[in-house]
C-alpha cells in the first residue's frame, strides 16, 4: 500500500490534466487558500511539496480543466422532497429527475463518460466543456439548475476528486474513461441567458414593452446564428437560439410571433425542414417562456 495515497490520487488527476488545489482534510471545503480557481496547479513538483505537508483531499478546478460536472444527488433527509414539477412517480433523487430530464428530450442517458461514486452516495459525471463555452455553477435545489438534486459545476465550481476520504469512505471511480464531450442539448440547457435590460415599467398601449436595441439585436444575431450553423449542429443551434430569445419573450422585450418568424426564417435559410424547425422552436421556447417568468411590472 501506497505510504501517501492522497499524494497519489492528487497526481493521478494531474496526469489527466486536472488542474487541482488543496482541500480540508477529510472534508469538502477549500482551506483557508484565496483564489484557488487560479492557483489550481498541473505542476506535480507543487502537488507533492502539497500532498506531503498534509492529508488534504483533492479539489479539482472545473473551470481550467475545461470540465463541466453534473452532480446527481440524494436528499438531506425525509422532509427533502422535490417540488411539484418533479412530484412524480419514480422521482426519488438526482439521478430520477436525470433520468426522467434525458427522456423528456428524447435523449440517452450520457453516463459512458468517467463517472465517480462520492460516500454519500451523488454521482458525479464528467464531461469536457466546448471550445469558448461560458458555463457557470447551477443548483437544481435552487431552481437555476436542470432539476431537483441536479447540479452542475464548470467554470468557477470545483468538484472532489476521487481518492478523497469523507469519514474514511472515499471517492471512487466507477467508469475509468475519458470524459465525453458535453451533449449538444445539455449544453443548450446550461447556456446563460443574455443580460436582461433594466425593466422600464408597464407598457400603456398594448405593445411589447421596450424593443430595446438590445433586444434587436439579440434577434438579429440569434437568427443569424441559426441560418449559418454548419450541417450537424442545426438542430441544436437553433433550440439554443430560441431557449436565449424565450427569455426576452419572458420579459416583455421581444413578442413571441416575432421570434418564432425570425427564427423559422433563419433555420429554413440552413437547410431545416419547416415543419421540423417549428415544432423545435415551439417546444424551446415554451420551455424558456416556463422557466423565465415575466419579471413583475
Amino acid at each position: 500500500m501506497s505510504p501517501n495515497p492522497l499524494l497519489d490520487a492528487a497526481l493521478a488527476a494531474v496526469e489527466r490534466g486536472r488542474y487541482v488545489f488543496p482541500v480540508t482534510p477529510g472534508g469538502k471545503k477549500p482551506p483557508a487558500v484565496k483564489d484557488w480557481e487560479n492557483r489550481a496547479t498541473l505542476d506535480p513538483e507543487r502537488v507533492r511539496r502539497c500532498w506531503s505537508a498534509g492529508p488534504y483531499n483533492i479539489g479539482i478546478a472545473c473551470g481550467p480543466s475545461h470540465l463541466v460536472v453534473i452532480d446527481l444527488d440524494l436528499p438531506k433527509g425525509p422532509d427533502d422532497r422535490p417540488p411539484a414539477r418533479w412530484a412524480l412517480p419514480g422521482i426519488t433523487s438526482g439521478h430520477d429527475v436525470f433520468a426522467a430530464l434525458c427522456e423528456q428530450h428524447g435523449q440517452p442517458c450520457p453516463d459512458e463518460t468517467f463517472t465517480v461514486a462520492t460516500p454519500g452516495g451523488s454521482t458525479h459525471l464528467y464531461f469536457t466543456a466546448p471550445p469558448g463555452a461560458r458555463l457557470r455553477n447551477t443548483s437544481g435545489d435552487r431552481g437555476n439548475g436542470l432539476g431537483w438534486k441536479v447540479d452542475t459545476r464548470a467554470g468557477g465550481g470545483y468538484v472532489v476528486a476521487p481518492g478523497s476520504l469523507i469519514t474514511a469512505h472515499p471517492y471512487t471511480v466507477v467508469r475509468d474513461a475519458d470524459p465525453a464531450p458535453l451533449p449538444s442539448w445539455l449544453l443548450a440547457l446550461l447556456t446563460p441567458a443574455p443580460a436582461r435590460p433594466a425593466d422600464p415599467g408597464p407598457a400603456t398601449d398594448g405593445r411589447v414593452r421596450d424593443r430595446s436595441a438590445y433586444a434587436d439585436a439579440a434577434l438579429r444575431n440569434e437568427s443569424a446564428s441559426v441560418a449559418n450553423a454548419p450541417e450537424g449542429t442545426r438542430n441544436w443551434t437553433l433550440t439554443r437560439a430560441a431557449r436565449a430569445l424565450g427569455r426576452f419573450v419572458a420579459g416583455g422585450q421581444l413578442r413571441r410571433g416575432d421570434v418564432e418568424q425570425a427564427l423559422k426564417a433563419g433555420a429554413e435559410r440552413a437547410g431545416l425542414p419547416s415543419r421540423a424547425a417549428q415544432a423545435t422552436i415551439t417546444s424551446a421556447l415554451d420551455w424558456s417562456i416556463a422557466h423565465n417568468p415575466a419579471h413583475p411590472s
